[in-house]
């Protein structure tokens, strides 16, 4: 693979429903200083990849960020962060199916929700099963998708403000500092955690840079990347919520279909519904490549069963194939059966899981990587902002107890790997002496 197909496979990864939907909601808590919460959440996300490719440039490992959790603290840690990122993959994947579903409603009213659910989790184990150089290129063509939409709206709104397309609605810009920060710091502190769930999946990307030509140009390929989703976020959502007041937004809809509402162009919600489907469709099928390839290592590394690690005709192993399918099942019923507002718990918990991910990548790079002053302040500052992003969701009713789910995950696999722990001491110390 080449850095800039890297580049592109992880727009394509990042952009998702996260960003289509989240953004509006935290539009809608802390007003046009969402603009300050992309910011910061870019900065700790582009901190976090530069740690994540100096590592991999170091050493390229399979695992990811795994194995170097692994490599500087111990098996305890990669054992760990493995099955944390696992886990939170596999709720978060269930939510981007239901959600898929309830898009494709959109027009298909009569048709069941089970029933796209299952269509679209075949065809993403259809694309894992075809194997990483489809899934590439899949991802790119759905990345093209994605950017083109965005950018369609930011050519609409383009035009709306200078007048070219009227509206019912004036324009209606920030014209002091209560209209910027409606809800204060508190507001733009609660939002935080949304900006980051838009640059969501980066993780995925330092599993593929093993695959690069190249992997020095790992960190190029992050930057591009990176620099790309910054500037379509920012420049999108800030004519956004110039172009309607920021009460508008509500979490039901994408917040460009809400901008461009009062403008009467009919093809919009059907241009943004297929957005939404493309982007909840690329990054499931991330999202699949990424559990079953942590399933695969953690197997391969003894921190999973041998058999998930066992190769056979397919691309994938079968049993860690057949799990992952177990997997997508009880996660599709659970986001179908339980009440809306319970799972929109679980999966705020899953996405807070990820970013505790990102504190374990930050943290090993200081025991692997030689770091100067420079880069520890950077990369304790990359921390900072992840911590302001999770302390945030205290402060919201909607995410605060999403929060206390992901610390009982957490706390439940602390507690297996502290049994595993306890178990792997023991075979060290019944290990027999060699003979001479």
């Amino acid at each position: 693979m080449k850095w800039w197909q890297l580049s592109l496979f992880g727009v394509a990864c990042t952009i998702g429903t996260g960003f289509f939907l989240g953004s509006s909601l935290a539009i809608k808590m802390t007003g046009p200083s969402i603009l300050i919460a992309f910011v910061i959440a870019a900065i700790g996300t582009y901190l976090v990849f530069d740690a994540l490719s100096k590592m991999t440039v170091q050493d390229p490992q399979k695992g990811g960020f795994r194995s170097y959790a692994k490599k500087a603290y111990g098996r305890w840690a990669g054992f760990s962060s493995g099955w944390v990122y696992w886990c939170s993959e596999m709720l978060i994947m269930g939510s981007q199916m239901t959600a898929l579903s309830i898009f494709s409603r959109f027009w298909f009213p009569k048709v069941p929700l089970w029933i796209f659910a299952t269509v679209y989790a075949v065809l993403g184990l259809v694309v894992l099963l075809i194997g990483v150089k489809v899934l590439n290129k899949v991802e790119n063509i759905l990345a093209i998708l994605k950017i083109s939409a965005i950018l369609m709206f930011i050519i609409i709104a383009g035009l709306a403000l200078f007048g070219v397309i009227d509206g019912d609605r004036p324009i209606q810009y920030p014209k002091s500092l209560k209209a910027f920060f409606p809800s204060g710091v508190k507001g733009l502190w609660s939002s935080v955690i949304f900006a980051f769930y838009a640059f969501g999946g980066i993780e995925i990307l330092g599993l593929m840079a093993a695959r690069l030509k190249d992997p020095k140009e790992a960190p190029k390929s992050g930057k591009v990347m990176l620099f790309t989703l910054t500037a379509i976020y920012i420049l999108s959502i800030g004519l956004a919520v110039i172009m309607v007041a920021w009460s508008s937004f509500n979490s039901k809809e994408s917040p460009f279909v809400v901008a461009l509402a009062h403008y009467h162009l009919s093809f919009v919600p059907h241009l943004f519904n297929a957005a939404l489907i493309i982007a909840g469709f690329s990054t499931m099928s991330a999202s699949l490549f990424a559990v079953t390839s942590i399933l695969v290592t953690l197997a391969e590394e003894g921190d999973a069963p041998a058999l998930f690690s066992k190769k056979g005709k397919l691309k994938v192993p079968l049993p860690a194939l057949i799990l992952t399918i177990i997997g997508i099942a009880a996660s599709i019923v659970t986001a179908l059966v339980m009440p809306n507002r319970i799972y929109e718990y679980i999966t705020t918990a899953a996405g807070l899981m990820l970013l505790y991910n990102w504190i374990f990548i930050l943290a090993s790079s200081r025991k692997i990587l030689e770091l100067a002053v420079k880069d520890k302040i950077k990369y304790s500052l990359g921390a900072l902002f992840i911590l302001i992003a999770v302390s945030g969701t205290v402060f919201h009713e909607t995410s605060r107890p999403g929060f206390f789910i992901s610390l009982l995950f957490v706390g439940v696999i602390s507690v297996i790997t502290f049994i595993m722990h306890f178990k792997w001491n023991k075979k060290k110390v019944l290990k027999p002496w060699p003979t001479a």
